[in-house]
């Protein structure tokens, strides 16, 4: 790792002072025991960005992750998906917010006795509040309370981290931050009475203030938000809310500049996947932002996506994971909506056709008729046959099942819920009924948090948020919105308080235990719940 700048902030509660101290110990790191209902420090749970500079923020308020240029773009904080899977990330990663009261050590804000945070309402800016209850002596047991707020906020490449903290008058509260960042981004303090500030630029980046950064990243996020496309009449709020979070996550998670996406901001999520990407497109052009679907589907269309199954933010391949199967289908629907922009769902109900020269050519785009279904990872699958653009014919002779669309050929009734890519977005209508067949028990045998990619899904028994949302979609679109409100439900319940969407989450406890937010996940959310509240 490279050199490292460490910086402490210090505030009174009628001083601000500055102190330089060195980084965390590397001996023998243990990830810090989560609070009751959360999940583990330094797993990102919210993120904040605008397509420049991204940062995620876990529940107790610790910048776990920061990439620029780009959401996909280097990684100026080390926190290794590994060290995270392990439990052996170190308590000083990043940038942790931390409050020592009276004569007591500084203490992180996971040692609070409650911690909550959420988006300022229209914003990507995060607000993360937690609460120390504390004796004030003298054996009466006479309590009293310390409040933390931290506030994050990026805009045109900067990092903004204000920190403020109220107690009682009796005790001496001092707020603190801890900063382990590599080279690539310039960490800087400021003072002001009663609070401490941080920045850290991007090189080349705009110089400005905390409270400017802050400012700025508001306005320009609502008026990103303005130029969206609304829900149709009868949407609920919950609806509303739910499809502003998720537009203002790919905000954050899509380079402004060229249009990479990164499927989440961590440490092996921080790639651009074309199957992410190309739902994030889809997502774009339905709620109106059709220059940023053209971005995406232009980055997408200058990759090799022979060469790997990820890309990093400059368009090279990363090392690793073989080509998955289904990029060109993913690539070739994202310039599909692009082309033709929120009225492309219009444009998915038509079948397929085998051509003259041995192509498939579906709605006006063609890709070539290669087998790449076969090319996936672990062999041939269903989601690879749908969206290399097999005819809906052989699809039902290799995956159909009496009671639906089987995962891989051969398999025990083992249905899977790709086979909603063939009603949305990779429409082949003779695959209409056997879909259905397949999402209908998917959707009703599922947890309170949604489903698992499919029936004897070997990841556990975790409901991932991406399936539930791309059922949903699907469902409503066969007219089965009995079945696809649930569903929605079942993404409300799984959400962050704060409204990020996990990739995955406890089966039992609803807690994120994967990457937080996904762009896949508030991709298909964004077209479920445009399919059921479109608007003119």
């Amino acid at each position: 790792m490279g050199w490292v700048r460490a910086l402490l902030l210090v505030v009174a509660v009628a001083a601000v002072g500055l102190v330089l101290v060195s980084g965390g110990s590397e001996a023998d790191p243990r990830t810090p025991p989560a609070l009751p209902g959360l999940p583990p420090p330094f797993l990102g749970t919210a993120v904040a960005g605008d397509g420049g500079m991204t940062a995620a923020i876990d529940a107790y308020g610790n910048v776990v992750d920061l990439r620029a240029p780009g959401p996909a773009g280097r990684a100026v904080i080390e926190n290794p998906a590994d060290r995270q899977a392990a439990g052996s990330v170190d308590a000083d990663t990043g940038i942790v917010p931390r409050v020592a009261i009276g004569e007591g050590p500084a203490l992180p804000l996971w040692r609070a006795d409650s911690v909550s945070q959420r988006y300022l309402r229209g914003t990507n800016v995060v607000r993360t509040v937690a609460r120390f209850l504390f004796d004030l002596g003298g054996g009466k047991g006479t309590a009293s309370m310390v409040s933390v707020t931290v506030t994050d906020a990026v805009a045109r490449g900067t990092l903004a981290r204000v920190v403020k903290a109220e107690g009682s008058a009796e005790v001496r509260v001092v707020p603190s931050l801890s900063v382990n960042v590599e080279a690539g981004a310039k960490c800087e303090a400021e003072q002001r009475l009663g609070r401490a500030a941080l920045i850290c630029r991007a090189p080349g980046s705009s110089v400005m203030s905390a409270a400017e950064t802050i400012r700025l990243a508001s306005f320009g996020d609502r008026v990103w938000l303005r130029r969206a496309r609304a829900l149709g009449a009868g949407a609920p709020d919950w609806a509303r809310e739910m499809y502003e979070r998720s537009l203002l996550t790919l905000h954050a998670l899509t380079d402004r500049r060229t249009g990479a996406v990164a499927a989440g901001a961590r440490d092996g999520w921080a790639y651009v996947w074309p199957r992410d990407a190309g739902a994030v497109a889809l997502a774009f052009a339905a709620a109106g932002y059709r220059p940023e679907a053209r971005r995406v589907a232009r980055f997408l269309g200058s990759l090799d996506l022979g060469a790997a199954a990820r890309f990093h933010g400059d368009g090279t391949p990363v090392e690793g994971r073989v080509a998955q199967g289904d990029a060109a289908g993913w690539a070739a629907v994202a310039s599909l909506a692009a082309k033709r922009g929120a009225s492309w769902t219009q444009e998915v109900q038509k079948e397929p056709r085998v051509g003259r020269t041995g192509t498939i050519a579906m709605v006006g785009i063609e890709w070539s008729d290669r087998a790449d279904y076969r090319e996936g990872e672990r062999g041939t699958f269903l989601a690879n046959a749908i969206t290399s653009g097999l005819p809906a014919a052989e699809i039902a002779d290799r995956f159909g099942s009496s009671r639906g669309l089987d995962r891989a050929e051969g398999a025990d009734a083992d249905l899977d819920s790709a086979a909603a890519w063939a009603v949305r977005p990779f429409a082949q209508p003779a695959l209409f009924p056997a879909a259905r067949r397949t999402l209908l028990p998917l959707a009703s045998h599922g947890t309170r948090f949604g489903i698992t990619p499919g029936e004897g899904w070997h990841g556990g028994p975790d409901p991932w948020s991406a399936p539930t949302a791309w059922s949903a979609w699907s469902l409503a679109a066969l007219d089965e919105r009995g079945a696809a409100l649930p569903l929605l439900a079942d993404l409300r319940r799984a959400a962050t308080p704060a409204g990020a969407l996990p990739e995955r989450v406890g089966a039992q406890t609803g807690i994120p235990t994967s990457t937080t937010p996904l762009a896949w996940s508030h991709a298909f959310a964004i077209l479920a719940l445009r399919e059921l509240w479109p608007s003119d």
